[in-house]
């Protein structure tokens, strides 16, 4: 059995984005299939326009944020679920005056990220 709290769970800074930091509250080592990550970007922040190899099921928890998903401009706010397909480019800007939070699911696989 695991149970951890999020606040116990150490956050490391992201050196691509602007303000923006995670959280691994589930890691491979823990769970066979799906590590499951708490993204955190500041307000202010960002995270520029990348792919990633692996798709991300992701669920907002606060905040709001203008996102990008192949081109395509949408506002994300808390109580929304986004899903992004292995591949596709994808950013985030934080809006408002509230932290931007989602949690972020991905599968267990090597994750090759590329800057677009």
């Amino acid at each position: 059995m695991y149970i951890k709290t999020v606040n116990d769970i150490e956050s490391s800074p992201l050196t691509a984005g602007n303000g923006a930091s995670m959280q691994m509250l589930i890691s491979p080592e823990i769970a066979p299939h799906f590590a499951m990550r708490k993204f955190t970007i500041k307000t202010g922040g960002s995270m520029p326009y990348h792919t990633n190899s692996v798709e991300h099921e992701q669920y907002v928890l606060k905040g709001s944020a203008k996102v990008i998903i192949d081109g395509k401009e949408k506002i994300a706010k808390a109580g929304d679920c986004i899903f992004i397909p292995a591949g596709i480019a994808h950013s985030y800007e934080v809006i408002g005056d509230e932290n931007y939070e989602f949690l972020c699911l991905v599968p267990n696989k090597e994750d090759t990220i590329k800057m677009v």
